[in-house]
């Protein structure tokens, strides 16, 4: 998709139906995905994500839409549907993995293991910095490079890759502690 968003892009600023049609299509699923890792709900997550192709069909309506580069405006106004869900909210939720389906193969225990797994990686990410949070989420959730990671943060890659670093080195801290060293006397 990435080598034909460009005239894709260019398509659905002319109302093109197809290509806005293929546009939903593909960025729809994972739009919703990189939501509902940042979300509490499913309920939030559709209403979210049908805001987005509101905005950017409104934004092609308007002449001020994304000329280039439809992914980060994409994911960038995703973020900031994300960010003003939780100003609105009084209280902030945890911020749930996606739910880990279990195979017809999967023990009561395994399925268990995973979903304490989850749960402790969702505690974890709590702690992280709104920005570590993002780019944790968006490079090893979502599976962006660092490159497209700082285009979507409007962030030098020089400055991602700290972000990164920190945000990793406290997940290992608090999900795999270093047993504390003992002094003998």
């Amino acid at each position: 998709m990435k080598n034909c968003d460009g005239k894709l892009l260019q398509q659905a600023r002319n109302f093109d139906r197809v290509a806005l049609t293929a546009v939903y299509d593909h960025y729809h699923p994972l739009l919703y995905r990189y939501i509902i890792r940042q979300v509490s709900d499913a309920e939030s997550t559709r209403e979210l994500t049908a805001v987005v192709f509101e905005r950017f069909l409104t934004a092609l309506k308007n002449g001020t839409g994304p000329e280039t580069q439809l992914k980060a405006w994409l994911y960038r106004t995703a973020h900031n549907l994300v960010i003003d869900h939780y100003r609105r909210r009084a209280h902030r939720n945890h911020l749930p993995l996606p739910e880990i389906l279990p195979s017809g193969s999967d023990s009561p225990g395994q399925i268990a293991e995973r979903h304490l797994l989850g749960e402790q990686v969702n505690t974890a990410l709590q702690t992280l910095t709104p920005e570590q949070r993002q780019v944790i989420t968006l490079k090893f959730f979502e599976g962006f490079s660092n490159a497209e990671v700082a285009d979507l943060m409007h962030k030098p890659i020089g400055a991602v890759k700290p972000l990164q670093h920190r945000g990793l080195a406290r997940l290992q801290n608090i999900l795999a502690p270093q047993p504390a060293e003992e002094h003998v006397a």
